[in-house]
């Protein structure tokens, strides 16, 4: 495949991020339009009576319409003007979205950026034909857009300066938090919030717990900021960081190059994380000439986490699940064969090695020194730059019975190829030495030898501050009651790969049948049946295990649940992301735990599905769920609903809201312009 030729903007930051050039003027003309009092709701840093504030709220602060000094706190509804907001191959189900609103204009034409990343090798006449109309529409709107080929969008929005310190950018995509290893706020939203964005400059946001994590010391020769998050993934498992947004600390940042921090910020997403955000060293403030902001020394933090990076080894995590980590030490005694190995090899006989490049910047990077062409020459398959076998889609998919190593970020079953294939992460340096051997292998590299002769070390242990105190609507919701009978799925951290796979969610054709027909497909294939097959016209009401929809934020995970007459999602815990798209498109997910501990206590976990007999009514006026398990009626609790959610669901969504608020705006602007003409007349 022939790359583009890119003509790219100034940026500040060289093409690996391996260190920091002399700052541009136009980097310092773009620092400044972030760090002024114009921004929406900006009002400096101050504090409040209730302490002061983390350095996400303060950037939260930054953003936030209408805010007022130090009133921005962890548990907020806020609305957000975001800096930036990126969409991908998802730019066509946005555009739709937005055609569905029927705005007059893009409120603002600076604000989004199209990369397109995902689907790249799809040549289709369907595919291409998708990528021309996002094409044209950024052309016609004056939209900041990169071809398929570029690279992944969010190399494209490090390398070109659209995650910049202190701001906050948001991306249709859940590794936007991967901004944060510069310093910068990335959280995902949702195709819909784009589309509102686009119209609105603006969308909602509650603003999440914020968890402190300090990294002490300075870790092993040969140990990266892929062995970091890894571990941290692994060792804080028991949803510590889940919807939270982590600020890390310590003395050990300053030991991590900006590279790792971006690996290590853009897996906070596996962790759990809402956001993931790095304060910036005083050499990065110095280089770049940015105004320091950092957290108030009596701010408020949910819970404070302490990871050791001297007791640190290279890690390999799975199969199949970042919560799983073993010293790869340990997995190279096992001699785990692999069939394919990923720097998205130098092959080992029977190992097939896929290189994709983050974006053509960093290929011909790797070109200038040499080190591309000595990985084709070593037999490796290149790929095009973007996201390919990591989200599922072009070639180089794990077949049945195949064991890959990667890496990429996420391991899901399913997610990058086959549901019966194992697939585990580890750093660069690992998969290659693995890709060479044919097996799970430790690099021969001198700063390896070292840790091979080291005992693993022990997990370390959260140390957990006193709980900060949040302010959280809890109005009365509208007098409504759910009635449904309960399909229970047991399975903990069941993600969007399971619930909706990747294989599917750029096929923007597919019908609500379709999508329906293959709901559950990598998790339970029977699931659809379960459902279909359920005696009561009322829908049906998912009982789910703690921590579900985990993952990705593709928005077709809560719209397939919902084709598929899932009226309601009850779960013992459950991704924030998850549960925006699902309330930005009519469904509601409420938290259960007691019910879902009962549930497994009665049903086990042998069947993945099950179809338990008990008919759950919702009372969400109350704030609770009344079960009917045969004669006996259960009561358990459920949050309340605020006064967001309640516009949202009686509005059909996200979409809906926007439309009915522009309309409102067009009214009550021609009656202004009526009442202003007659005016006029009368002068």
């Amino acid at each position: 495949m022939t790359l583009p030729r890119i003509t790219a903007r100034p940026s500040p930051y060289p093409f690996s991020l391996q260190r920091l050039p002399t700052a541009t003027s136009w980097t310092h003309r773009r620092l400044a339009t972030v760090s002024g009092s114009h921004l929406p709701g900006s009002t400096g840093s101050s504090s409040s009576s209730s302490g002061g504030q983390t350095l996400i709220e303060k950037i939260v602060q930054r953003y936030t319409v209408g805010a007022s000094p130090g009133l921005v706190r962890q548990g907020d509804f806020v609305s957000i003007q975001p800096h930036h907001v990126l969409t991908h191959d998802n730019t066509a189900a946005v555009l739709s979205k937005y055609k569905a609103i029927n705005p007059q204009r893009i409120f603002n034409p600076r604000q989004p950026v199209f990369a397109i990343d995902h689907d790249v090798q799809n040549t289709s006449p369907t595919n291409l034909a998708k990528y021309t109309t996002i094409r044209d529409f950024a052309h016609r709107h004056g939209i900041d857009y990169y071809p398929p080929g570029r690279g992944i969008g969010h190399q494209t929005m490090v390398e070109e300066a659209y995650a910049l310190p202190y701001t906050l950018t948001v991306a249709s995509d859940s590794h936007a938090n991967m901004y944060g290893g510069l310093g910068c706020l990335g959280t995902p939203i949702v195709r819909t919030d784009a589309a509102a964005i686009w119209c609105t400059g603006q969308t909602w946001w509650q603003v999440p717990r914020v968890v402190h994590v300090e990294l002490r010391g300075a870790p092993p020769r040969g140990v990266t900021g892929k062995d970091v998050i890894l571990a941290l993934c692994a060792h804080f498992k028991a949803n510590q960081v889940l919807n939270a947004a982590v600020e890390f600390g310590g003395d050990g940042v300053s030991h991590l190059s900006v590279d790792e921090r971006l690996a290590v910020a853009n897996m906070t997403t596996e962790w759990g994380a809402l956001a993931g955000v790095f304060p910036l060293t005083p050499a990065v403030v110095d280089q770049i000439q940015a105004e320091p902001l950092v957290a108030d020394p009596d701010a408020q933090y949910a819970k404070r986490l302490t990871l050791d990076l001297a007791s640190m080894q290279p890690y390999v995590s799975g199969p199949n699940s970042v919560k799983v980590a073993t010293p790869v030490v340990e997995l190279a005694a096992q001699h785990i064969k692999i069939h394919k190995a990923y720097l998205v090899s130098c092959v080992a006989p029977g190992v097939e090695f896929y290189v994709a490049p983050a974006s053509t910047k960093v290929q011909q990077e790797a070109q200038a020194r040499g080190d591309w062409q000595v990985l084709m020459q070593a037999g490796a398959i290149p790929l095009p730059a973007g996201c390919g076998p990591c989200v599922g889609l072009g070639m180089g998919l794990l077949k049945d019975g195949e064991v890959g190593i990667s890496a990429t970020n996420r391991n899901f079953k399913g997610r990058m190829g086959s549901p019966n294939a194992q697939a585990y992460l580890a750093s660069p340096a690992v998969v290659m030495a693995s890709a060479l051997k044919g097996e799970i292998a430790v690099p021969t590299l001198p700063e390896y030898a070292e840790l091979v002769r080291r005992s693993p070390p022990s997990a370390p242990q959260p140390v957990v501050s006193t709980p900060c105190t949040t302010t959280v609507d809890s109005a009365t919701s509208p007098a409504r009651t759910i009635r449904a009978p309960l399909v229970f799925c047991h399975q903990d951290n069941l993600n969007t790969d399971g619930i909706y796979p990747g294989k599917y969610t750029y096929q923007d054709s597919l019908t609500a049948a379709q999508m329906a027909a293959v709901v559950m497909e990598n998790y339970d294939p029977a699931f659809p049946s379960l459902l279909n097959a359920s005696p009561s016209s009322a829908g049906t009401i998912l009982l789910a295990g703690f921590n579900f929809g985990t993952g990705s934020s593709r928005e077709q995970a809560a719209t397939a649940l919902k084709a598929a007459g899932v009226r309601l999602v009850l779960a013992g815990s459950a991704s924030e992301t998850f549960k925006r798209n699902a309330l930005n498109n009519g469904l509601l997910v409420l938290e259960a735990p007691a019910l879902v501990k009962d549930a497994a206590s009665e049903f086990g976990r042998q069947k993945l599905s099950v179809r338990t007999g008990w008919v759950a009514e919702v009372r969400l006026e109350e704030g609770k769920v009344v079960v009917s398990k045969g004669e006996q009626r259960v009561e358990y609790a459920i949050p309340r609903v605020g006064k967001i959610a309640q516009e949202l669901m009686r509005e059909g969504g996200l979409e809906g809201w926007v439309r009915k608020r522009l309309s409102q705006a067009a009214v009550a602007d021609g009656s202004a312009a009526s009442q202003a003409a007659r005016a006029e007349t009368r002068v």
